[in-house]
């Protein structure tokens, strides 16, 4: 992977670390929502929600289309799966392979321990 592709994957884990985004792209995942609706859905006022709504845009996470007065967002899968490909390879599991040579599987992080859990590092 070239420095220009880790530079795109770098801004894309930019645009995500944030929790309102996060849960824009959370509410946008499974269909196509308004603004309005996204605001109703996540509680994110206006001016708010249309800064980081920029943010995901200008990172390609969601596509916006225009209908009337109404601008409805989805998130972009093909931008979504560029960085599951990249992590997925950050964890040894591209091209088939399960787990990095002597590593155990983890059980999938839970809500409890939050950041702490979430950020265990194996060896």
């Amino acid at each position: 992977m070239g420095e220009d592709d880790l530079d795109a994957v770098a801004e894309l884990l930019r645009a995500l670390a944030h929790p309102l985004r996060l849960q824009i792209l959370h509410a946008v995942r499974a269909a196509e929502l308004s603004v309005g609706e996204i605001e109703e859905v996540t509680g994110i006022g206006q001016p708010g929600l249309s800064q980081q709504l920029a943010v995901l845009r200008k990172a390609e996470l969601v596509t916006s289309q225009r209908t009337g007065k109404q601008v409805f967002y989805r998130v972009d899968g093909d931008r979504v799966r560029v960085l599951s490909g990249f992590l997925d390879g950050m964890a040894g599991l591209a091209a088939g392979t399960s787990q990095p040579a002597g590593h155990q599987a983890e059980p999938a992080p839970t809500t409890k321990g939050g950041a702490a859990g979430f950020a265990r590092v194996l060896r």
